[in-house]
């Protein structure tokens, strides 16, 4: 229920926030490197990614094994850092610990499933969610990425900033 919850939930919560919201420029400025990071590994594991297909063990799934929450976690906290409000930081920051633990034992439990001995061997090397960095193979595809629809999340990162951008300014 969470899973199908999520996305509808999260343009609900981008609403509100925006709403509260008091950025300022140097908020802006002292979020958005955070904001970008999270973009960026969301790219970078979209790009090697492909879902049901295979394993992905390369790139940031070398790091940790949910390196899209991650940065999806990572951007959330560069917007709270930008919105200037603790209601906002909260609006954003807070379902982050209902949603994506539920959601990360469902798709790993669907991922033991389909690949039973690779996952568990996976699972010994590779951390849940906070990463372990090491170098690996790293395998990005443009042509991956836009498969996924990751583009979607760059977009949706240039609205909300562009957005914070315009109430920084009129406010």
């Amino acid at each position: 229920m969470i899973q199908r919850l999520r996305v509808p939930m999260g343009f609900a919560i981008a609403a509100a926030v925006l709403y509260v919201a008091k950025p300022t420029g140097t908020l802006i400025l002292a979020g958005l490197p955070v904001a970008l990071l999270g973009v960026i590994l969301r790219a970078m594991a979209a790009g090697v990614i492909r879902k049901d297909a295979t394993l992905t063990t390369a790139g940031p799934y070398a790091w940790t094994r949910n390196p899209l929450y991650l940065g999806s976690f990572i951007l959330g906290l560069g917007f709270a850092v930008m919105s200037g409000s603790w209601l906002a930081s909260a609006l954003i920051i807070l379902p982050s610990f209902v949603i994506y633990p539920n959601v990360i034992y469902k798709e790993e439990a669907h991922l033991q499933r389909l690949f039973p001995a690779e996952f568990r061997e996976y699972c010994t090397k590779v951390p849940r969610f906070f990463p372990r960095f090491r170098s690996g193979p790293a395998s990005f595809s443009l042509k991956q990425y836009l498969a996924n629809r990751e583009y979607q999340t760059a977009l949706g990162f240039g609205a909300m900033l562009a957005i914070f951008m315009l109430k920084w300014r009129l406010i």
